[in-house]
C-alpha cells in the first residue's frame, strides 16, 4: 500500500525493582484517539467514498492563541481541552487540489504553522504480497486483474501525524466492517505516513 517515545518507569506499589511498564505518550493517545474517532466518523458514511484530509490542532494550544474559538467549539470539546492539553481537534479540509493520484495530492499540501499535524482517511485495495508480485506490468492490465482477483481485500485507512513525528493509523477492512474489528497501530502503512510528514515539512 503507498500509503514514542515512553513515559519514565516508575516503581509499582512501593516493591522495589518492580517497575510499571511504560504508558503512552500522551501525544500518542490523543492522536491515537484522534485518527480512531477520523475512522468511525468516514465509516458511517459508507464505502466508495473519497479521500478526505484533515488539519490537526491542539486544542488547548488554539484556544489560547484565539481565545474566541471557545465559543466557537462545543462546550464539551471545550472541556477536553482544559483536562488535556494534548487533546486534538480535526478540521476537514475542503477544495482539495486537483490530483490524478494520492501521491500527487499529498505532493501538493503545505501546512501553516499553526496546524499541529494532519490527518488523511482514504479507500484503497489490497492483495497479498505473492499475489501482488504476479500483477501484469502493464497499468491499466493490473488495475483490472486488481479489482477482478478473488483475494482482492478492501480497506479504509486512517493516518494521523504530527509536526513531533507522533504517528498512528487504523485500518478497517470491508470484509469485517465494525467497530470492533479495526485494527491500529504506530506506523501500519509507512508509505502513507510518510507522504502525509512530508505535508508538514517547512
Amino acid at each position: 500500500m503507498t500509503g514514542v517515545d515512553h513515559a519514565p518507569q516508575h516503581l509499582a506499589n512501593g516493591s522495589a525493582g518492580a517497575a510499571v511498564p511504560p504508558g503512552p505518550h500522551p501525544a500518542a493517545e490523543a492522536l491515537g484517539r484522534a485518527v480512531r474517532e477520523l475512522e468511525r466518523h468516514v465509516a458511517r458514511g459508507g464505502w466508495d467514498a473519497p479521500v478526505r484530509v484533515f488539519a490537526l490542532i491542539r486544542t488547548a494550544q488554539a484556544i489560547e492563541r484565539d481565545p474566541a474559538l471557545a465559543d466557537q467549539l462545543p462546550p464539551d470539546l471545550v472541556g477536553s481541552a482544559a483536562t488535556d492539553r494534548s487533546h486534538i481537534t480535526s478540521v476537514e479540509q475542503e477544495d482539495l487540489p486537483d490530483a490524478e493520484g494520492l501521491d500527487q495530492l499529498l505532493a501538493r499540501i503545505s501546512w501553516p504553522g499553526a496546524v499541529d499535524g494532519a490527518a488523511i482517511v482514504c479507500e484503497r485495495v489490497v492483495l497479498p504480497p505473492d499475489v501482488e508480485r504476479d500483477l501484469p506490468a502493464d497499468p491499466d492490465e493490473a488495475v483490472t486483474a486488481l479489482m477482478a482477483h478473488p483475494q482482492r481485500e478492501d480497506v479504509r485507512l486512517a493516518v494521523g501525524v504530527l509536526r513531533d513525528g507522533t504517528t498512528s493509523c487504523a485500518v478497517r477492512t470491508r470484509r469485517n466492517d465494525d467497530d470492533l474489528a479495526v485494527g491500529t497501530g504506530a506506523d501500519l502503512v509507512p508509505g502513507l505516513t510518510a507522504a502525509l510528514t512530508a505535508t508538514l515539512r517547512d
